[in-house]
């Protein structure tokens, strides 16, 4: 099983941006994370980053073909790309929606998502804990769906 997560923008900054939100982990250690949970559950795990949207999109599009799921963080965009939704319905590939801070807890316009209509679940504020959270979630309800259609 193969699972593709994706880091919107502003991830690569981790380590060194608003660290009272944020945390003082870098993106590169949330990725070994969960490189090393991907080895312990068997799936294979590729993360990606991009500030860029349409990029975001490219990369959801081909995913179909390569990726069983997606765990991905928008960031910013969790509250503003219909695009990103879009693509998310358009290739029907499971998702689970992460953030490191808790979006309820922040600005009113943080509390709107428009990917988690359309992901498995959302799993917010438990800062890099929320990434392996998702992937766990992820891969039981991938793991499941397979049995189910055995």
């Amino acid at each position: 099983m193969n699972i593709l997560v994706l880091h919107g923008p502003n991830l690569n900054l981790l380590g060194t941006r608003e660290p009272t939100i944020y945390g003082t982990i870098t993106l590169d250690e949330v990725d070994v994370s969960l490189k090393n949970l991907g080895k312990e559950l068997g799936v294979s795990v590729e993360s990606r980053q991009s500030n860029v949207e349409g990029e975001l999109i490219t990369w959801i599009q081909e995913a179909k073909a390569r990726f069983e799921g997606l765990v991905f963080n928008p960031a910013a965009y969790t509250h503003t790309s219909i695009a990103l939704r879009d693509a998310i319905v358009s290739v029907g590939i499971p998702m689970v929606e992460v953030h490191l801070s808790n979006i309820h807890r922040r600005e009113s316009f943080r509390r709107r998502s428009y990917l988690a209509p359309v992901s498995l679940g959302q799993i917010s504020g438990f800062g890099p804990q929320s990434y392996l959270l998702g992937l766990r979630a992820l891969v039981d309800a991938l793991q499941r769906t397979s049995l189910l259609h055995r």
